[in-house]
Parts: C-alpha cells; sequence; structure tokens
C-alpha cells in the first residue's frame, strides 16, 4: 500500500491508501524509491522476486523473478538509479540491471558466514557490503563491480550478532553501521586511498537499538552543524539522535554541507523505462532547505486514460464560469489566513513585551528584598 502523507503532517489517522499493489504471493520485507526518477517503487518479498512498479498506474512494469534462489536481504539503487545491488541468503552479491532484467555482475561467498549481509551503493559505483566471516566475525568490505573476483578493502570488527546496518551519506563518503542489539553507531569515511575504508568514531548509548531510522540530508539543521540524524527504536519509544560538528563560527559551513539531492525527480517514470537515466537535481542547503509544495501523488489507470470522453462544447463554455466561481472562495481564504497570521503576529510582539516587563519588575523585587 502506498499511503501520502498531507502537506501539514498528520492530523487525524488514515484509512485509506492512496493504491495498492498487488504482485507478490508472500511478505513483501523491502521497499525503496527511485533516487531520480517519479513514482518509481521497487519491492523485494519473500518470494524471493523483485518488482519495480509504477506507481502513478499502479502497475508492476518489471518483475524479477529466477535470479535469487533465497531470501533477497537487501536492495539498493545505485546513485541514478540504473542499477540495483541484492544481497541474497544464498551468500551471494549480485549487480543488476533491471531494464535489461538480467546480471551484470556477481561474487558468491562476499561473507562466508550463514548470517545475514546487506549490500550497498556508493556514490562512485562501488559497492559496500557488511556480513560475517566464517568464524561469526562481523565484516564490512568494499567491491568494484567491474571485478568482483577480490574485494578492494575488507574489515574485521568484533563477534557479535547483529546484523549491521549500514546508512550512507553520499555528500561526505560516511558510512554509519548501526547493528541489531547493539547500543552503539560506528561510523566511517570511504576514500580513493589505500586501507580506502577509515574508522572515524563510534557513538555509543546504555540502551540496545531493535531498528534505526536515517533523516535524508536536507532535513537537518545547518544552524546547528549537523550532519546526521537517526531515530532509534526502542521496545516502548523512539528516540531521535543528533550529530554534530562544532563549529565556533556562526557562518555556513561549505565543507560540511555540499549540495545535496533535493526533492524533485529528474525523470519521469515512462522516461526511466523508456531507457533514459539522469543525475539527482542538487539543492544547497546554506539558507536552510525550503520544501516545496507537494505534489499530490495521482493513480490513474492506463486503460481509464486511453478511454477518457471527449470534452463537449457544453462542458467547455461551463469551464470558465467553474474556475471564477472557485476561485472566489479561495481568495477569501487567503485574506482570512492573512489576517489570522498578522493577528498571531502582534500577539507574538505583545508577549515579548510583557516578558521583557516581566523581567524588569523581577529584577527591581530582587533589588528591593537586598
Amino acid at each position: 500500500m502506498v499511503w501520502q502523507i498531507p502537506e501539514n503532517g498528520l492530523v487525524t489517522s488514515m484509512a485509506e491508501p492512496v493504491v495498492v499493489l498487488e504482485g507478490h504471493s508472500k511478505r513483501v520485507g523491502i521497499i525503496t524509491w527511485h533516487p531520480t526518477a517519479r513514482n518509481i517503487l521497487l519491492s523485494a518479498g519473500c518470494d524471493n522476486m523483485i518488482m519495480i512498479w509504477n506507481v502513478g498506474t499502479g502497475e508492476a512494469l518489471i518483475t524479477l523473478e529466477d535470479m535469487h534462489p533465497d531470501v533477497i536481504y537487501s536492495a539498493c539503487w545505485n546513485r541514478n538509479g540504473s542499477l540495483i545491488c541484492t544481497a541474497c541468503k544464498d551468500k551471494k552479491v549480485r549487480v543488476i540491471d533491471p531494464r535489461k532484467e538480467e546480471i551484470i555482475a556477481e561474487k558468491d561467498k562476499a561473507h562466508e558466514g550463514a548470517r545475514p549481509m546487506r549490500a550497498i551503493f556508493l556514490s562512485d559505483g562501488n559497492v559496500f557490503t557488511t556480513g560475517f566471516s566464517r568464524m561469526s566475525e562481523r565484516q564490512l568490505a568494499l567491491w568494484n563491480p567491474q571485478n568482483m573476483e577480490e574485494p578492494i578493502s575488507v574489515h574485521e570488527m568484533d563477534t557479535s550478532n547483529g546484523v549491521l546496518l549500514p546508512f550512507y551519506d553520499p555528500d561526505t563518503n560516511v558510512v554509519y553501521l548501526c547493528g541489531k542489539g547493539d547500543s552503539s553507531i560506528r561510523y566511517f569515511e570511504i576514500t580513493d586511498e589505500a586501507p580506502f575504508v577509515h574508522y572515524l568514531n563510534t557513538f555509543t548509548t546504555k540502551e540496545p537499538q531493535r531498528g534505526m531510522g536515517y533523516m535524508a540530508k536536507r532535513g537537518l539543521d545547518v544552524n546547528k552543524c549537523e550532519i546526521a540524524r537517526f531515530y532509534k527504536l526502542h521496545e516502548r519509544k523512539c528516540e531521535p539522535i543528533i550529530m554534530t560538528v562544532p563549529r565556533k563560527s556562526d557562518l555556513f559551513q561549505d565543507d560540511l554541507y555540499p549540495d545535496t539531492a533535493g526533492p524533485d525527480p529528474a525523470l519521469e517514470a515512462e522516461e526511466w523505462f523508456e531507457g533514459k537515466n539522469g543525475e539527482p537535481i542538487l539543492i544547497s542547503l546554506k539558507h536552510g532547505y525550503i520544501p516545496g509544495k507537494n505534489r499530490d501523488l495521482k493513480v490513474v489507470k492506463k486503460n481509464i486514460l486511453d478511454n477518457k470522453p471527449k470534452m463537449s462544447k457544453n462542458t467547455e463554455n461551463t469551464n470558465p464560469a467553474t474556475k471564477t466561481a472557485t476561485s472566489a472562495p479561495s481568495i477569501k481564504g487567503e485574506a482570512k489566513l492573512d489576517e489570522v497570521l498578522k493577528e498571531i503576529k502582534s500577539l507574538r510582539e505583545l508577549v515579548s513585551s510583557q516578558e521583557k516587563r516581566i523581567a524588569k519588575l523581577e529584577e527591581q523585587l530582587s533589588q528591593m528584598d537586598i
């Protein structure tokens, strides 16, 4: 099911999804949006299938059925959404071209341990994986899809049982590793120089995490030099974890905030399915991210579009009147909104002046007591 959150957030519970996508025969465990094309959604289920949907029409346009003989642990798009990489229970990491429906690279026993793996694409096209060694030590590795015979780099970490979940910041090339059941977050920088994966630091808390969520870069507070925000899942609560870089200057820190991927798609769904690729449209965070107006997701079946009746002359003649009638209430609404906002502003100014007055009186009172 695909749901659309209202522009100002949820006020009441939502009961009706925008569209229901039906195609998997078993439970779906992975969904991920295309990074640059509008309305393209990837889903992977316990039926060992990957399906790629055009949510705008509610149709599955690509189905990858025979590529994974076992459960799919993870699936990730590359930077421009032309490829996906997957980690499977058969211990293989695969790089797949979904539109050609073919595997272009794969590595057997990327991690030899029996516990689950994870695989993600980095911005330079390399693949970063986490898994376990034969001796049940947690590992992380870096691979070049052009030659997956040997890894670029392998690091062994510890002997904990928790599966390492990687979260990647393509702007700074930092990978954050959160282990299920761990009480820490480790982070590493990926570079072009040996040893390629550089340990930076570890953030530790008292309570273990049951799961972890990651805020997009444009949701961070640039005025506080916030570089990452996680949402740590506890048994009964969700705790935000904010990571900042201390800086004395109040100026915008260009080195911390290079241009980042914005919310606008570079391609329409039909263009991507036809074979076009597009890089993410970048935005600057210098003045703080100002979200644009939500574009409502309209789901229209193709046959409805094909059989759409032509507009009659009578209908055409009535349209302007209808538009005028509907636009009048909206103008009144905007005027009323402006009036309310002005009143709120004046009340805030009044409260502020009263607070200053109270502070002066309290100061005078303290001097009288002395």
